[in-house]
Protein backbone atom coordinates (compact mmCIF):
# COMPACT_ATOMS: atom_id res chain seq x y z
CA UNK A 1 0.00 0.00 0.00
CA UNK A 2 1.42 3.39 -1.20
CA UNK A 3 0.56 6.44 1.26
CA UNK A 4 0.62 9.51 -0.28
CA UNK A 5 -0.05 13.31 1.64
CA UNK A 6 -1.78 15.63 -0.56
CA UNK A 7 -2.48 19.43 -0.35
CA UNK A 8 -5.52 20.92 -2.26
CA UNK A 9 -7.08 23.20 0.50
CA UNK A 10 -4.48 25.96 0.26
CA UNK A 11 -5.16 26.23 -3.46
CA UNK A 12 -8.25 26.07 -3.04
CA UNK A 13 -7.99 29.22 -0.45
CA UNK A 14 -6.13 31.00 -2.75
CA UNK A 15 -7.71 30.98 -5.92
CA UNK A 16 -11.28 31.77 -3.25
CA UNK A 17 -9.72 35.02 -1.94
CA UNK A 18 -7.96 35.83 -5.44
CA UNK A 19 -11.49 36.28 -6.81
CA UNK A 20 -12.88 37.71 -3.57
CA UNK A 21 -15.70 35.48 -3.11
CA UNK A 22 -16.63 33.98 0.72
CA UNK A 23 -16.46 30.83 1.51
CA UNK A 24 -20.23 31.08 1.98
CA UNK A 25 -20.92 31.84 -1.56
CA UNK A 26 -18.88 28.69 -2.65
CA UNK A 27 -20.24 26.93 -0.17
CA UNK A 28 -23.96 27.92 -1.91
CA UNK A 29 -22.58 26.37 -5.13
CA UNK A 30 -21.37 23.09 -4.10
CA UNK A 31 -24.68 23.17 -1.91
CA UNK A 32 -23.00 22.49 1.37
CA UNK A 33 -22.98 24.19 4.55
CA UNK A 34 -20.41 27.25 4.79
CA UNK A 35 -18.34 25.34 8.16
CA UNK A 36 -18.22 21.92 5.76
CA UNK A 37 -16.77 24.44 2.98
CA UNK A 38 -14.15 25.70 5.75
CA UNK A 39 -13.33 21.75 6.49
CA UNK A 40 -12.15 21.30 3.00
CA UNK A 41 -10.00 24.18 3.03
CA UNK A 42 -8.34 22.97 5.89
CA UNK A 43 -8.34 19.30 4.96
CA UNK A 44 -9.82 18.57 8.18
CA UNK A 45 -12.26 16.74 5.74
CA UNK A 46 -11.73 15.28 2.37
CA UNK A 47 -13.37 16.83 -0.42
CA UNK A 48 -15.90 14.65 -2.33
CA UNK A 49 -14.82 14.22 -5.98
CA UNK A 50 -17.86 16.09 -7.32
CA UNK A 51 -17.39 18.91 -5.27
CA UNK A 52 -13.95 19.50 -6.25
CA UNK A 53 -14.96 19.27 -9.79
CA UNK A 54 -17.73 21.97 -9.49
CA UNK A 55 -15.42 23.75 -7.63
CA UNK A 56 -12.85 23.65 -10.50
CA UNK A 57 -15.24 24.11 -13.40
CA UNK A 58 -16.83 27.36 -11.17
CA UNK A 59 -13.53 29.08 -11.26
CA UNK A 60 -12.60 27.80 -14.82
CA UNK A 61 -9.28 25.90 -13.16
CA UNK A 62 -7.68 22.33 -13.42
CA UNK A 63 -7.47 19.88 -11.05
CA UNK A 64 -3.78 19.50 -11.52
CA UNK A 65 -3.34 23.07 -10.28
CA UNK A 66 -5.77 22.30 -7.46
CA UNK A 67 -3.81 19.23 -6.67
CA UNK A 68 -0.45 21.00 -6.89
CA UNK A 69 0.57 18.29 -9.95
CA UNK A 70 1.12 21.84 -12.37
CA UNK A 71 1.81 25.37 -11.50
CA UNK A 72 -0.19 25.43 -15.00
CA UNK A 73 -3.78 27.17 -13.76
CA UNK A 74 -5.78 25.63 -16.51
CA UNK A 75 -5.49 24.15 -19.71
CA UNK A 76 -6.64 25.11 -23.03
CA UNK A 77 -9.75 23.30 -24.84
CA UNK A 78 -11.01 21.93 -21.16
CA UNK A 79 -13.95 20.53 -21.00
CA UNK A 80 -16.66 20.00 -17.97
CA UNK A 81 -16.43 16.39 -16.51
CA UNK A 82 -17.16 12.89 -18.63
CA UNK A 83 -18.72 10.75 -16.17
CA UNK A 84 -18.15 7.92 -19.50
CA UNK A 85 -14.83 9.16 -20.41
CA UNK A 86 -13.26 9.22 -16.90
CA UNK A 87 -14.59 5.02 -16.73
CA UNK A 88 -12.72 4.46 -20.25
CA UNK A 89 -9.47 6.33 -19.36
CA UNK A 90 -9.03 4.33 -15.78
CA UNK A 91 -9.89 1.37 -17.20
CA UNK A 92 -7.36 2.33 -19.87
CA UNK A 93 -4.63 3.76 -17.78
CA UNK A 94 -5.03 0.37 -15.25
CA UNK A 95 -4.36 -1.72 -18.93
CA UNK A 96 -1.73 0.15 -20.30
CA UNK A 97 0.09 -0.20 -16.93
CA UNK A 98 -0.48 -3.77 -17.05
CA UNK A 99 -2.32 -3.94 -13.65
CA UNK A 100 -4.73 -6.01 -12.93
CA UNK A 101 -8.37 -4.61 -10.92
CA UNK A 102 -7.30 -6.46 -7.81
CA UNK A 103 -3.42 -4.81 -8.03
CA UNK A 104 -5.14 -1.20 -8.30
CA UNK A 105 -7.26 -1.93 -5.28
CA UNK A 106 -4.38 -3.22 -3.11
CA UNK A 107 -2.51 -0.02 -4.16
CA UNK A 108 -5.01 2.00 -3.02
CA UNK A 109 -6.10 0.09 -0.10
CA UNK A 110 -9.76 -0.75 -1.75
CA UNK A 111 -11.76 -3.74 -3.27
CA UNK A 112 -11.86 -4.93 -7.04
CA UNK A 113 -15.63 -4.50 -7.02
CA UNK A 114 -15.05 -0.62 -5.84
CA UNK A 115 -12.37 -0.39 -9.27
CA UNK A 116 -14.66 -1.82 -11.36
CA UNK A 117 -17.34 0.59 -9.96
CA UNK A 118 -15.03 3.06 -11.10
CA UNK A 119 -14.81 1.30 -14.74
CA UNK A 120 -18.13 1.18 -15.58
CA UNK A 121 -19.13 4.27 -14.61
CA UNK A 122 -20.99 3.54 -11.83
CA UNK A 123 -20.11 6.71 -9.48
CA UNK A 124 -16.53 8.84 -9.58
CA UNK A 125 -13.13 8.02 -8.42
CA UNK A 126 -12.79 9.08 -5.06
CA UNK A 127 -10.27 11.91 -4.64
CA UNK A 128 -8.10 10.61 -2.28
CA UNK A 129 -7.77 7.80 -4.85
CA UNK A 130 -7.63 9.73 -7.91
CA UNK A 131 -4.48 11.77 -6.89
CA UNK A 132 -2.68 9.08 -5.55
CA UNK A 133 -2.64 7.55 -8.91
CA UNK A 134 -1.71 10.74 -10.52
CA UNK A 135 0.69 11.17 -7.87
CA UNK A 136 2.62 7.70 -8.55
CA UNK A 137 2.11 7.32 -12.32
CA UNK A 138 3.08 11.00 -13.17
CA UNK A 139 -0.70 11.20 -15.08
CA UNK A 140 -3.09 14.46 -15.07
CA UNK A 141 -6.30 13.94 -13.39
CA UNK A 142 -7.78 16.42 -16.04
CA UNK A 143 -7.25 13.81 -18.25
CA UNK A 144 -8.03 10.41 -16.06
CA UNK A 145 -12.05 12.77 -15.87
CA UNK A 146 -11.88 13.59 -19.36
CA UNK A 147 -11.73 17.26 -19.16
CA UNK A 148 -8.42 17.23 -21.41
CA UNK A 149 -7.26 15.46 -24.05
CA UNK A 150 -3.80 14.59 -23.50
Amino acid sequence: MVIIMFEYGKRMQEIREKNNISQESIASVLDIKRSTYGHYETQYQTIPINHLITFCEYFNISIDYIFNLTDKLQYNNSKNFQKETSALRLKEFRKNNKLTQSELAHLLNTTKTVICGYEKGRYIIATPFLYMICKKFNISADYLLGKIEN
